[in-house]
């Protein structure tokens, strides 16, 4: 009978064939670094980080754990005060190195990576002129915030419309 992490090391090893990003495992030398979340009282350990470079390791990530039954965390920034973006025994998806952002000046939107910051968000948008209806503090992750956050720049100012009613 093979063990679950004998199979775990062997479908990790067929993963890195294509994965363009990084695979970490615990004992490897940046798992330790990679695992820790804004909050310091979260202590999970992740059976595997995926740091994904692009879409393609996002999805590669996403079949592997659905293959191997592996409950997933999402990590955008890494600025999740509640820990919920790692887990224990399961699969981390990182995106915090995908930083690509795209503003369209003319049409008044910008497209955004999950790994992006307000701040550096804020930092293209403001260049067209643009504001944004993100967080207050600038290390917090755009799609932590946009997709289960509360707090907002303009929340007061109900014509700027909340983050969640901005995404397409």
């Amino acid at each position: 009978m093979t063990s679950p992490s004998a199979s775990l090391a062997g479908a990790v090893a067929e993963l890195a064939k294509t994965f363009a990003g990084q695979l970490l495992q615990p004992g490897d030398p940046d798992y330790e670094e990679a695992r820790k979340v804004h909050n310091g009282l979260v202590d999970k350990r992740p059976a595997l980080i995926a740091r994904c470079r692009g879409v393609a390791d996002i999805v590669d990530a996403v079949n592997f754990a659905q293959t191997l039954d592996l409950e997933v965390a999402v990590r955008g920034a890494g600025h999740n005060v509640a820990g919920r973006a790692t887990i224990d025994g399961g699969l981390m998806i990182d995106l915090s190195a995908m930083k690509g952002i795209h503003v369209d000046a003319k049409a008044c939107t910008a497209r955004a990576q999950g790994g992006v910051t307000w701040a550096e968000f804020n930092r293209e948008t403001q260049l067209h002129g643009l504001a944004t209806t993100g967080g207050v503090v600038s290390s917090t992750g755009i799609a932590g915030l946009t997709l289960g956050g509360r707090a907002r720049l303009f929340n007061r100012q109900v014509r700027f419309g909340s983050g969640q009613s901005s995404i397409r």
